[in-house]
């Protein structure tokens, strides 16, 4: 754990140097249409529920988030698959042309307003609002929240919660630590239905 850590830490500094700042979203466009579209959508806007919208996520998240699937430290055999032997460039021309889509809210059920409320509250328990900022925008590595699948954020946070997901830190994990499944739903609900 403290090894995947360390190359953690090591991509991290690695991809945001000024040397891997080159970023050509048409270039990404691209490799996007070729390796990522059947999954996350031409427009980055997935259609299957438990997979991310991409579509105005933060660049710097995203190139983060494919170098850990590229390196085998977040293992999601399907992302580990699609990004084999990205290079640099490649993962920073997918992150700006990801990054340069406009956000759109994902097809959703109606809006339960006691869910959402109860969703609001656990939010502001948690202080949810601290690093993905208080519109849930996100930020840098913290992903944007609003305008994305509901069942992919119920899903991403009980992994967090469960110990089965964990990022470049554990943040995330203590941040819901205990949660119920009541109170994952309720978030999930509630983040998925604010734009």
């Amino acid at each position: 754990m403290k090894r995947a850590a360390l190359a953690a830490a090591l991509l991290w500094a690695a991809a945001f140097s000024p040397a891997a700042q080159a970023r050509d979203p048409a270039r990404g466009a691209a490799i996007a249409a070729q390796r990522c579209a059947a999954c996350h959508g031409a427009d980055g806007r997935s259609i299957a529920a438990e997979i991310p919208m991409l579509a105005g996520q933060q660049r710097e998240f995203v190139t983060l988030q494919l170098i850990l699937f590229r390196e085998g430290i977040r293992p999601v055999p399907a992302m580990q698959a699609a990004a084999d032997k990205l290079s640099d460039e490649d993962v920073e021309a997918l992150a700006a042309h990801y990054a340069g889509l406009p956000a759109r809210a994902a097809e959703r059920a109606p809006r339960d307003a006691a869910l959402a409320a109860r969703g609001q509250a656990v939010s502001a328990a948690r202080n949810c609002g601290v690093c993905h900022l208080p519109d849930y925008a996100g930020r840098a590595q913290v992903p944007r929240l609003t305008r994305q699948h509901e069942a992919f954020l119920a899903r991403t946070l009980a992994e967090y919660r469960d110990g089965r997901r964990v990022g470049i830190d554990t943040q995330m994990n203590g941040a819901v630590q205990g949660l119920a499944d009541a109170d994952i739903a309720a978030l999930a609900h509630h983040l998925a239905h604010r734009d």
